[in-house]
């Protein structure tokens, strides 16, 4: 905005018009003063920054920024199908076992080295089962592999005892329980199974197990 011209009609008008010019000038001065000051402050500020960091060089602009997200990590697939085809490769279902199995009706089974009081307390039901899986209806392989990873994992979070249901066989050519007889195979060979019994009626009976296995590791 332009400023107002001064208008003089008398002696006061004029004396009016020199304060009004005054004041003017000095509010300018003051403003340079003021602009003065603050490029002052701006040089050395920037020169205390230079001697900071010293010499620097412009980066070469590209005009692109990269927004790409980070991958994620690898999921470790081939350690996964290597650990299971190394389980179904160690586990046989030829081996004889009727030498590991006490010669009870039951065929409970205990390693060396365990007393008949770990298989007494499983029977009665003194262990408490934390976790269960059901092979009863599964083909051979499809069985072998799901008990060797639920004991893998079970093993591995520290579980100590697990029911396996295999059922009784009744359905099968026969009426022989061809699973459950693998069954006392595959856990026989597992280095984490400590013992097992048949299941107590009220948990299965003849159609399931009810297995001990070795604390974890640091447990």
């Amino acid at each position: 905005m332009k400023p107002q011209p001064f208008k003089v009609g008398s002696l006061a008008d004029l004396k009016q018009v020199k304060r009004e010019i005054a004041a003017q000038a000095e509010h300018e001065a003051q403003a340079a003063a003021q602009r003065a000051l603050e490029a002052k402050r701006t040089r050395e500020q920037r020169s205390l920054f230079q001697a900071a960091v010293g010499a620097v060089q412009r980066l070469p602009a590209h005009g692109t920024a990269n927004l790409q997200p980070s991958p994620p990590s690898p999921t470790p697939k081939q350690r996964q199908l290597d650990e299971a085809a190394a389980f179904i490769e160690s586990i046989s279902d030829e081996v004889d076992i009727t030498t590991l199995l006490d010669t009870d009706e039951r065929l409970s089974f205990r390693r060396p080295g365990v007393g008949p009081d770990v298989a007494n307390k499983l029977r009665r039901g003194q262990w408490s089962i934390q976790r269960q899986i059901d092979l009863h209806g599964l083909r051979t392989d499809d069985a072998r592999e799901a008990l060797g990873t639920f004991m893998r994992e079970a093993h591995r979070q520290g579980i100590r005892c697990v029911r396996v249901v295999t059922g009784k066989g009744l359905g099968s050519p026969g009426k022989t329980p061809v699973l459950k007889d693998k069954v006392h195979r595959w856990l026989v060979q597992r280095t984490e199974v400590v013992a097992f019994v048949q299941a107590p009626p009220a948990q299965g009976g003849a159609g399931a197990l009810v297995v001990l296995l070795q604390p974890a590791r640091g447990a």
